[in-house]
């Protein structure tokens, strides 16, 4: 049977938060075009990773409904930071301040970034949790690193394809070259780190499920907001 945790506690607080927190930084890095060698990916390839390792934790832990209730507070916080974004570029310069064209340059296409990361962190991480959630179903606490690994190359991959193509024209990729040469490096960058990762997000997965005293409840009742009844999808 699988077991989850309810949503109510202080850890999922903590836990939307620290994905908030990396998805807002990842926006604002994958603004900036890298080329390391041969590779071609963006500031923000070694923060992709983290994400996708709390979204496993979130999905593994506490089910899939609070797992899409987390996706979503997190793309509604980076609209809001896009949105404040905004606000700071447009606010009048005081006349000693000579950093508008870089604040400008820095953090006026995030919003294109923002909607790139949206459509592909919304499919990529949304079905990357149902995965993880499914497969529980069907083994219970048992292959946890296959579970991870399959649902973390499912999830990179559709994440990947969709956020590289819509971010390829702000970081200046021109060419289908670079553009195939960055969904395969970020893909594999970011689906390798996951995995060999694993171990340590497996551990980490331990203890927050020893930290939640209500770990282990029926899926229904940990899924239902406040603990009250609700169907499983």
């Amino acid at each position: 049977m699988a077991r989850f945790a309810p949503a109510g506690s202080g850890l999922y607080a903590i836990i939307t938060a620290i994905m908030a927190t990396v998805l807002i930084l990842s926006n604002i890095g994958a603004s900036k075009g890298v080329q390391i060698g041969p590779l071609v990916t963006d500031g923000g390839f070694f923060l992709f990773p983290l994400a996708y390792i709390v979204g496993d934790v979130v999905a593994e832990v506490y089910g899939f409904k609070n797992s899409r209730r987390a996706v979503i507070t997190t793309f509604a916080l980076s609209i809001f930071a896009v949105v404040c974004y905004w606000i700071i570029i447009n606010l009048p310069p005081a006349d000693f301040y000579d950093g508008q064209q870089a604040l400008e340059r820095t953090l006026g296409p995030v919003w294109m970034i923002v909607v790139a990361s949206l459509l592909g962190f919304l499919v990529g991480q949304l079905s990357n949790a149902w995965f993880m959630v499914r497969m529980k179903r069907s083994f219970g606490e048992k292959v946890l690193f296959g579970r991870i690994a399959v649902s973390t190359l499912i999830g990179e991959f559709l994440d990947t394809l969709v956020f590289c193509s819509i971010a390829t024209p702000v970081i200046g990729i021109e060419t289908v070259g670079q553009f195939v040469n960055y969904v395969v490096v970020g893909f594999l960058f970011k689906s390798a780190v996951e995995i060999i990762l694993a171990p340590v997000t497996m551990w980490v997965m331990k203890l927050i499920k020893r930290a939640e005293p209500a770990y282990g409840v029926t899926e229904k009742r940990a899924e239902a907001p406040g603990g009250s009844e609700a169907s499983a999808e």
